[in-house]
Formats: C-alpha cells, sequence, structure tokens
C-alpha cells in the first residue's frame, strides 16, 4: 500500500508546471556543491573581467588630492595574492564567516529548549484547548512562533494540529496545511527575533561590509517587520483554510486507527509539564530582567555613552546573540528539571552536544559558501556588479517599492529549486546588499523583502526538505493523498501569503516605517 503511494504521489507530479519543477530540482546537484561549481564559474569570469579591466568608481573611497572617486578594477582569482589568500586563510575564511558564530551560540540554547521538551509542550499547550472558532488562527500562531523552535515545530506540531482538527470535528488534513502553512509559509513571521535572524544577518553583515567595512548587523534589525508579518499572515491563514482549503476537503469520516490517533495526540499535559511551563516562563522573565539591567544598571555595560546618538546602543544590539542563547539555555533548563527530563548538568551538556551534531550539515554548506562569499569579495566582482547594477535601476527610474517588489518575486522563484535560505542569501546578498545600498535602501530592508520571498513559496516545491514528511501526515489521515494532492492544497496559501507580503513591503517603503530597533529604512553611505 505504501509503495502503491508513493507511485501515485510520484505519478501526480510529473506534469504540468509542477512536474516540471520537480524534475527540474531534482537534477540540481546538493547546495553544497552548487557553491563549489559557483566558485569555478567566478574563477573564470573573474580571469576574463581582469583581462579586460572590468571596472566602476567606488562609491565612498576618494583619491587622496583630486576628490575623484577611485576605480576599482577586476582582479583575477588565479593572481598570486588571490591564490596566497586561499591556501594560507582557508581556516580563517571558514571561522570567520559571519553567521556561523551566531548559529552556533543561539542553537547552543535552542538545542537545550528543544530536547527538555519545552518546545513541543508549549506548542502543546498554546493549541490543545482552543476554542473551535478559534483553532485555525491559534494552530496558525503557534506554528509561526515556533520556528524558534526550528525543526520541533515540523515534527511536533504539524501532525498535532491534524488530531486537533479531527477532534474538533473538522478535517484533520486541513489542520495540517494551516500549520505547514505557518511554520513554512511563515517561515520569517514571528513574534521575536530568533535563529533565523542570527543565519541571516549574519550573512547580510559580510555582504555590506564589502562596500563598508564598518557595518555591523544587528539581529533585531527586522524586528518589527516580522512582527507586522505574524499580524498580516496570521488572517490570511485563518481565511485560506476555513474558507477554501476545508470546504474543498469535506466532511472527514473517521477511518481505521484515526480514532487512536485522535486519543493519542489529545492528552493532557502533565502537572509536571504544566508546573515546568510556568517555571520557564519565569526564567525568561528573569533573563529579560537581566539584560534590561545591564542596558541601564550601573556604568550601562549594554550602552556606549562616548558614540553618536544614533550608535549608542550598538552594544545592546550585538548582545542579543547572546541574550537568546542563555534566554533558550535558562528557560529550557528550569523545564527539563522541573518536567524530569533533565536530572543533571551532565544532560544538559548532552544536549548541546546534539545540537551541534544537528549542525553537521549547516557547517558543511557554510565551508563552501563562506569561500564564495570571500572569493566574490577578493575579485572586487561584487562591488562592480553591485554599483553597475544600482546604476542601472537608477537609470529605469522605478520607484523602490517596485524594485523592492521585484526582489521579493525573484526571491520566491529561486525558492522553488534552492531550498536551503542559508544557501540562496549567501547567494544574492553579495550583489543585492551593496547594490541597493548605494540607492539608500539599508541592508535591513533588503533583507526583509528577501524574507517574505523565501517564505512564500516554500510550501508549493517538492523540494522543499520537509515536504514529504508533510505528505506522510496526511496520508495517516488519507491513503491515497499523493504530492500532487499535497501541492494543490497549499497553493492557495502561498499566493495569499505571496499577495499579502508584496503590499506589506511596498507599503512599508511608502510609510517609511522602521524595520527594527536602530533599523531604518533608508541608509547614506558614508563619506571620508
Amino acid at each position: 500500500m505504501a509503495n502503491a503511494s508513493a507511485n501515485a504521489a510520484t505519478a501526480d507530479t510529473q506534469k504540468g508546471v509542477l512536474g516540471w519543477i520537480e524534475r527540474t530540482g531534482n537534477r540540481l546537484p546538493d547546495p553544497v556543491f552548487i557553491f563549489f561549481y559557483l566558485i569555478l564559474v567566478l574563477v573564470a569570469v573573474s580571469i576574463v573581467a581582469g583581462l579586460f579591466g572590468y571596472s566602476a568608481p567606488h562609491p565612498t573611497l576618494k583619491v587622496e588630492g583630486t576628490g575623484e572617486p577611485q576605480i576599482i578594477t577586476a582582479v583575477s582569482l588565479l593572481s598570486a595574492e588571490n591564490i596566497q589568500r586561499l591556501w594560507v586563510d582557508m581556516p580563517a575564511t571558514f571561522t570567520h564567516f559571519h553567521p556561523l558564530g551566531y548559529v552556533l551560540v543561539v542553537m547552543l540554547g535552542a538545542g537545550v529548549a528543544e530536547r527538555t521538551g519545552l518546545f513541543g509542550t508549549a506548542m502543546r499547550a498554546a493549541v490543545r484547548r482552543a476554542p473551535k472558532f478559534l483553532l485555525t488562527p491559534m494552530v496558525a500562531l503557534v506554528a509561526m512562533v515556533g520556528n524558534l523552535a526550528a525543526d520541533a515545530a515540523y515534527v511536533v506540531l504539524i501532525p498535532l494540529a491534524g488530531v486537533l482538527f479531527a477532534a474538533a470535528g473538522r478535517h484533520p488534513i486541513a489542520g495540517i496545511a494551516a500549520a505547514f502553512a505557518g511554520v513554512s509559509g511563515g517561515f520569517s513571521a514571528n513574534l521575536l527575533p530568533g535563529q533565523l535572524d542570527a543565519l541571516l544577518f549574519g550573512i547580510t553583515e559580510a555582504a555590506a561590509e564589502s562596500i563598508v567595512p564598518s557595518w555591523d548587523a544587528n539581529i533585531a534589525g527586522n524586528w518589527f517587520f516580522i512582527l507586522a508579518m505574524t499580524f498580516l499572515f496570521l488572517p490570511v491563514i485563518w481565511f485560506v483554510t476555513d474558507r477554501i482549503v476545508e470546504p474543498r476537503m469535506g466532511a472527514y469520516k473517521p477511518e481505521g486507527p484515526a480514532g487512536e490517533m485522535i486519543k493519542d495526540g489529545d492528552k493532557p499535559l502533565t502537572p509536571e509539564q504544566k508546573k515546568g511551563l510556568a517555571r520557564a516562563g519565569f526564567a525568561g522573565i528573569a533573563v529579560c530582567a537581566l539584560w534590561l539591567f545591564f542596558t541601564i544598571g550601573p556604568g550601562t555595560p549594554l550602552i556606549d555613552e562616548a558614540a553618536k546618538p544614533e550608535a549608542r546602543l550598538s552594544p545592546f544590539y550585538k548582545s542579543l546573540v547572546a541574550a537568546f542563547f542563555i534566554l533558550f539555555l535558562a528557560a529550557g533548563w528550569v523545564y527539563g528539571k522541573t518536567a524530569g527530563t533533565v536530572t543533571g548538568h551532565r544532560d544538559i551538556v548532552r544536549m548541546m552536544a546534539e545540537a551541534m551534531g544537528d549542525l553537521a550539515y549547516y557547517l558543511v554548506l557554510a565551508f563552501a559558501a563562506a569561500h564564495f562569499v570571500a572569493m566574490f569579495a577578493w575579485s572586487n566582482l561584487g562591488l562592480i556588479f553591485a554599483v553597475q547594477g544600482a546604476a542601472g535601476i537608477e537609470a529605469l527610474g522605478m520607484p523602490m517599492p517596485v524594485t523592492l517588489a521585484l526582489l521579493v518575486l525573484l526571491t520566491g522563484v529561486v525558492n522553488l529549486f534552492v531550498g536551503s535560505a542559508s544557501a540562496k542569501w549567501a547567494l544574492l546578498a553579495p550583489v543585492l546588499i551593496p547594490m541597493l545600498m548605494l540607492l539608500n535602501v539599508s541592508p535591513e530592508m533588503t533583507t526583509a523583502a528577501y524574507r517574505v520571498g523565501d517564505s512564500a513559496t516554500n510550501i508549493i516545491t517538492p523540494l522543499m526538505v520537509y515536504f514529504p514528511l508533510i505528505l506522510t501526515f496526511c496520508q495517516r489521515w488519507r491513503k491515497d493523498f499523493g504530492l500532487g494532492s499535497l501541492t494543490a492544497t497549499m497553493i492557495p496559501y502561498s499566493v495569499f501569503l505571496m499577495i499579502g507580503g508584496l503590499v506589506l513591503v511596498m507599503a512599508w517603503v511608502v510609510l517609511g516605517l522602521p524595520l527594527g530597533p536602530g533599523a531604518g529604512l533608508e541608509y547614506t553611505l558614508p563619506t571620508e
């Protein structure tokens, strides 16, 4: 039966546009090798560009004495200097890759919170007692916030949503679809910055430094924007689920072991779990209070009193990576100790080690991405492309909201073939960030636009890494539910989320709203 379902699922996707996407995407190499192949292409392009003197005026550096802009020229990656850089600096190129430190630190804490059961229990507690008419928005909200828990939201919440919908007399696949739309379609939406912010802003910082070496990332640089995404996407998912997706499915009649799944999935929390959640909440409040004390307490260690007014909170923003590490670690440890999943400090160390083990593939990907980004900078091609691209956009005279909307759509299309958020951003950021900085668009705004496109099409590509898992969850409730069925179910979510995201980006630019604390929409290049 399983093989027959799999064959039917494969057949469903061999026709039309989705079939073409699946076949084309399956022929693509692993993202790690995509970066290696791109490095080879980059070397060849740098040689040709160097031979023909490909150049552009530097946007900020001036020739001393004349005031004329310095000319930046393409440099071959096979020059003696760049060959030396590649082999001698290889360890530093890898370890100094900005996202690496951010992600590793945050994941040390988040791994503890996930493995103690805090994230899973918190998600269950948030949705299992929701009134029937509020079940969809509660599932969608918890799904979006659940991205703080990374993979746990896929593994815990999505199948649980199917159980809860069935227990409420609603179609379980509609619950799975709503949760999948929240976790993956609302991938960047959240109430708080988290692991994804650390990952993306590390890449943003590396790209921005190619044009302004002093630019520093602020992990909260999109906080206000992702908060707005959350409250925009919530009614979108609610509407699509209740008005489009569920009515198409009709009434659900439990078959086979479905009744037992409902009973098992709807078990109440134990007293220890409830007490653990309460104590974890107090631990989280204590960490927030501690950071507030560090910010405004004696000596104001997280405020640079000597800096310009707009830069005084820079230490606070930079400390947020450590703040999330401590927050997740403290809350997870307290929950685990109370719920019985932690018996001593050795359990915490083991959980941290397991979290680092989960990042093994990311480390390999980061090695390849780090060298691609670094070599792009060594060749000067990224900066030259950015200068000339900015001039081209300026010549077209397109309004900035339209430019950013096109960036959203470009990202959405690329996302159909390259699912990894870090891989896509490492490919796009070295050109897009400097190019839009030259047009006075802040790196934070460019990152925000990228995040919208990166989210909306996650749920309709069979190449999304969790797509087969979601299909398995659906087939527990309906055996004949194939890949084509799942894709067709998720298309309305993708379309409405993309439209909503585009409107949000353009409205944000028109209104000139801040993207986060200390993160404005516009950026003015420093002059020397």
